[in-house]
């Protein structure tokens, strides 16, 4: 049991001198990068500490530099790492830092048993907790048969000047424009990049921008993901959501990553922050927030039955290490156009 390794290894009064701390009694502690929402992080972070008795430093990502703000810092810091852990909302930059040689392996019993597509082959990133990218719309204004349905539905001319997404630049929108170079092909990408702009796409700077701007009235359908969806829902706000199906193949569903710094400068509480985020009680307790992400190591069926909704059905099968590979290409491509 997770729990039990935590509260065995970190007992009071029986720490021992090393870079994490020393027996003059000061507290462990472990510096983590987190780009995860700071309202759906804190409690699972304080968590940690309740179990550990380690004190975690964290540093949060803005929503409008999302993750790319924290992968940024990470380079800049390579050569005297400053950071531990890299708890991400998204797995692409992950990848491509694995890549760029800034992350340490790491393994234990329990990613032994990683489903694979999840799982770097060298152990560098797991990844964990889905969201979905979802086409969210004004339940005001639309019904569920009138919203759009699809990425091709988006398409439609109908749709001129009612659409909101956020920069691919930053956050889950990046990622989600180089599934599509994946999955339709880099010229069938670019045309459906070039088809939204005809159709007057508006660009914000974050989902939570663009759900908030459909709320408002500003925009009748926007680009998002399942969580600011849930959050809006969460307010009362007048917003439901379709998967954002890529020609019937599913929507693209993202995890989220944990990876060691490599250098990391508290090496042992990092690997127990680890083993804690890859744990279940963390997945456990991220289906219960207000992020509502689905468990990777669990089906459908095993979760609790008030829960399973957040389900949303068809994910589409895609490989994260090419969408990796298209994800400069899809972000200087989107930049050209939509400038």
């Amino acid at each position: 049991m997770v729990i039990l390794v935590l509260l065995l290894v970190v007992q009071p009064g029986c720490r021992n001198r090393s870079s994490d701390g020393d027996s003059s009694g000061e507290q462990k502690q472990v510096v983590l990068y987190c780009s995860v929402d700071q309202v759906v992080a804190e409690p699972i972070i304080r968590e940690f500490e309740r179990l550990s008795g380690i004190k975690v430093l964290a540093r949060f990502d803005t929503e409008a530099s999302k993750t790319v703000g924290l992968v940024q810092k990470i380079r800049a810091e390579s050569a005297a790492p400053l950071a531990d852990v890299f708890w991400s909302g998204e797995i692409f930059h992950t990848i491509r830092m694995a890549r760029e040689g800034l992350l340490e392996g790491y393994s234990s019993d329990r990613t032994e048993k990683w489903p694979g597509q999840f799982a770097d082959p060298e152990g560098r990133w797991y990844a964990f907790a889905l969201r979905c990218r979802v086409i969210g719309y004004n339940r005001n204004r639309l019904s569920a048969e009138e919203a759009p349905k699809s990425l091709e539905d988006l398409l439609d001319e109908k749709w001129e000047g009612r659409l909101v997404m956020a920069t691919p630049q930053f956050g889950t929108t990046g990622g989600d424009v180089a599934s599509w170079f994946v999955h339709y092909g880099e010229q069938r990408g670019t045309e459906i990049l070039r088809r939204l702009k005809e159709n007057q796409v508006r660009i914000v700077a974050g989902n939570s921008t663009a759900v908030r701007m459909v709320v408002s009235g500003q925009a009748d359908i926007c680009l998002t993901d399942t969580d600011d969806v849930y959050a809006g829902q969460r307010n009362e706000w007048p917003i439901a959501l379709h998967p954002l199906d890529q020609a019937g193949q599913g929507a693209l569903a993202i995890p989220n990553t944990a990876a060691l710094i490599k250098k990391a400068p508290h090496p042992e509480a990092a690997k127990m922050l680890m083993e804690f985020l890859l744990s279940d009680k963390l997945e456990e307790m991220l289906l219960e927030s207000y992020s509502h992400n689905i468990p990777v190591n669990k089906t459908i069926e095993q979760l609790p039955e008030s829960l399973r909704k957040f389900a949303l059905g068809n994910h589409l099968e895609i490989d994260y290490q090419k969408v990796a590979d298209q994800l400069p290409v899809a972000i200087d491509t989107a930049g050209g156009i939509f400038q």
